[in-house]
């Protein structure tokens, strides 16, 4: 029941994030969906660690994410562009299809997904490594124009000529083949545990007192990194066709 709650509860919040939304609200429309990407980091923990896994947990999980992290962002975005400023109905159509795209995309991605759970053998999961961007990481780098709006305070941010290629560019890494970096490949040796530890502090410190900024600066790393996981997972296939493993390049 534990992790199938939290599951639940994300689902709630992303669709909580729709109603501020529609009031116009957009940091709390935001905040709501990065709260949701935050519960759905722990559900799938705490369900290996209680030895919960389920198909039905697993299928709400990805029904959840599909809502909270493809259609709710693609609604904001969309509404965020578009309210009160006066766009001919051919860009608002550029701009829904932009936003069709990313839940689109993010459906696409969960399908993919699900499609390879049973699958033995994952090159990029046994390696470490996502394939393409995360649905929780997608819906965060989509909103980056926001971020920036809600610091800035400076209307170009929401313009569609920024706003419309950047989700775009964002749904089309979510269903990419690029080998991106996962939780599951970080290794924090013993000796530099109490600085990692102090550097969460500071960065759960850093997201309540400057969360725009904060999170602006989190999307950018991100970015930054997907060239650097491109790069090591080729030394992993290089390695790996040395050895004779089958199938690495898959």
């Amino acid at each position: 029941m534990l992790p199938n709650a939290i599951t639940m509860a994300a689902l709630c919040l992303g669709l909580t994030a729709v109603r501020f939304a529609f009031a116009d609200q957009w940091a709390s429309a935001i905040a709501m969906v990065v709260i949701a990407g935050v519960l759905d980091g722990f559900d799938g923990r705490i369900a290996r660690l209680l030895k919960a896994q389920s198909k039905f947990g697993a299928e709400l999980d990805s029904l959840a994410d599909n809502i909270s992290f493809g259609t709710v962002p693609a609604l904001i975005l969309f509404a965020w562009v578009t309210e009160g400023q006066g766009l001919s109905k051919s860009i608002n159509n550029a701009t829904w299809m932009a936003a069709l795209a990313l839940a689109a995309c993010c459906a696409l991605r969960l399908a993919r997904f699900n499609s390879r759970i049973d699958t033995v053998w994952q090159p990029h999961k046994s390696a470490g490594f996502n394939t393409g961007v995360p649905a929780p990481a997608g819906a965060g780098l989509a909103f980056l124009p926001i971020y920036l709006w809600l610091v800035a305070e400076n209307d170009w941010f929401r313009s569609w000529l920024v706003v419309l290629p950047w989700t775009l560019f964002i749904a089309l890494l979510m269903i990419s083949a690029l080998p991106t970096y996962s939780w599951v490949s970080i290794r924090i040796r013993r000796s530099t545990r109490l600085f990692a530890l102090v550097l969460m502090a500071l960065l759960v410190a850093a997201l309540v007192i400057e969360p725009w900024i904060t999170l602006a600066a989190i999307s950018l790393v991100y970015l930054a990194t997907i060239p650097f996981g491109l790069a090591s997972y080729g030394r992993v296939r290089r390695r790996r066709a040395a050895e004779g493993v089958p199938s690495a390049a898959g």
